[in-house]
């Protein structure tokens, strides 16, 4: 998410302090400490403002969310929402989600939130979509095995593209539709997705049960003829 500069924006990070974790590393396998007693441990990588993050945290008081926003504009907004509503058991980390496995341990997490991820349109740039597979295999590493990826995008293509990367690595797909909110609102809506919804946007989601595996091949390139 880009936003514009935020001249206070220091100030505003340390009101939140309790918040952020600023060495998420160092909690590497031990992330439920922070909440003793939690039920399961989720995480939502690109949170953005937050709304959908303060929202699933409120709903479900027995478990421990982790919310990772690279833009810390962004992030001190998200933080100040689940501030104000005064939550315990939501934090917020600064990392790029290409990095996931430096931060938490082998089957650690419970389930993994995807929601509206820069589709990254052009085919040279398909590794960095959050749903290629280079990133399915370190998702797969990080959650438990038979926990989920709950994946939700306003973009078809990518949703296509999606479909097609968790069939390439054998990961079963359930509860898929491709127009969410059809018959009235369906669950937490992000404030992205509460915009474009507004919109009659079609809204695309479906759950990926985790598991291990083995990395598919890329396809190869055809060679061009010099003819």
């Amino acid at each position: 998410m880009r936003m514009r500069k935020m001249r206070n924006l220091e100030p505003r990070m340390e009101r939140c302090a309790a918040l952020r974790i600023d060495d998420p590393a160092a909690r590497k396998g031990s992330w439920r400490s922070l909440m003793p007693g939690c039920t399961q441990l989720w995480v939502e990588v690109g949170c953005g403002k937050g709304k959908f993050t303060a929202e699933t945290a409120q709903a479900n008081p027995d478990v421990l969310l982790i919310a990772v926003e690279r833009c810390r504009e962004a992030m001190v907004v998200a933080m100040e929402k689940a501030q104000a509503m005064g939550l315990t058991n939501v934090f917020y980390i600064d990392m790029d989600v290409a990095n996931i496995e430096d931060i938490f341990a082998p089957g650690e997490m419970d389930r993994l939130f995807i929601n509206f991820p820069d589709p990254w349109p052009r085919k040279k740039n398909a590794k960095r979509r959050l749903t290629h597979r280079g990133f399915l295999d370190k998702y797969c590493r990080t959650v438990r095995q038979g926990g989920e990826i709950h994946f939700k995008t306003d973009n078809a293509p990518l949703f296509e593209f999606s479909l097609e990367e968790f069939a390439a690595c054998g990961l079963e797909v359930k509860n898929l539709t491709q127009d969410l909110h059809r018959d009235g609102v369906v669950g937490i809506m992000t404030g992205y997705e509460e915009k474009f919804f507004g919109l009659g946007t079609p809204i695309n989601r479906c759950e990926v049960v985790c598991r291990p595996f083995r990395l598919p091949e890329e396809p190869k390139k055809e060679a061009q003829s010099h003819e």
